[in-house]
């Protein structure tokens, strides 16, 4: 079975209901030892195009995860970037803002770590925290002093959403490529991991009291995801909604399309012109004497 970005992305001005979009699809490997097969395929070419992204200085890659807790998100980044330069690749996460962040507009505390040209810049969470968990926390947006947000939050939203998408479609004219992953896992399935989580002496320091509290606004989230991707999956920054319940297919198909990303830009070595090329030989001729 071959991987088709397509079939994950939501199309601009589609309307997602999530029940639709599946969590769990056949999976592209058949054993344990052909996804290893597989991965180390997608790391190795991937490797091979982030050193000719980082060559030809033309492009900048900002790669969005988004999920609920538990579905995978730190393991893909892991799995997925491991034979990536880290000279090249830059990995952030954003909490909750601080007092200063607060002080700004809700895209200022990204902007600073977007990537240079070269460059791949991860998004563990990111900006989009603000259209999903401050909706679902009402009282995060009153703490953000935005005028008359809590009497008109739907005007926020909607606004906020344009926003986005402005901004996205500026990094966009401007060379920076944009792939957005949203991890889908199911309610069951995150339940599971939350177990093991607890039960798996290893895994302890992974659970948070925060992910069982957070767990009982799952509805919420899905509204507030379902909203999100809808408005703002485009032409410049698509969406892409990743069977998240298979971590092993899941960290398969983001490899994938971050692979037809860097693919689809046109990228060559920079090209040695006439005078370098006799300076390079006199050099050549310097070092083999």
């Amino acid at each position: 079975m071959k991987i088709e970005a397509k079939d994950f992305r939501v199309r601009e001005g589609d309307k997602v209901n999530l029940d639709k979009w599946p969590t769990k699809v056949d999976p592209v490997y058949k054993s344990k030892g052909q996804y290893k097969s597989l991965l180390e395929e997608h790391v190795a070419k991937l490797s091979e195009m982030q050193q000719l992204h980082y060559a030809s200085n033309r492009h900048a890659i900002l790669l969005i995860l988004q999920a609920t807790d538990a579905a995978g998100k730190d393991g893909a980044i892991r799995h997925v970037m491991s034979g990536v330069n880290p000279q090249g690749c830059r990995v952030y996460s954003f909490k909750q803002p601080t007092a200063a962040e607060l002080e700004h507009d809700f895209l200022w505390r990204t902007t600073a770590d977007l990537p240079e040209r070269g460059r791949i810049a991860i998004f563990n969470r990111s900006y989009y925290e603000e259209v999903l968990v401050v909706r679902v926390h009402r009282d995060i947006l009153e703490n953000e002093a935005i005028p008359d947000a809590p009497h008109h939050d739907k005007k926020v939203w909607r606004e906020r959403y344009r926003s986005i998408n402005d901004f996205e479609r500026h990094l966009d004219v401007n060379g920076t490529h944009i792939v957005k992953i949203f991890l889908h896992l199911s309610k069951d399935e995150q339940r599971k991991r939350l177990l093991d989580r607890i039960d798996d002496p290893k895994k302890n320091w992974k659970f948070s009291d925060a992910d069982l509290k957070e767990r009982k606004f799952w509805d919420d989230y899905a509204k507030a995801y379902e909203e999100c991707l809808s408005a703002t999956s485009t032409s410049e920054a698509p969406w892409y909604v990743v069977p998240a319940d298979d971590k092993e297919n899941a960290r398969l198909i983001v490899s994938q399309i971050l692979l037809d990303t860097l693919e689809g830009l046109a990228m060559s070595y920079p090209k040695t012109d006439a005078k370098r090329e006799i300076e390079l030989q006199a050099f050549r001729k310097a070092l083999t004497k």
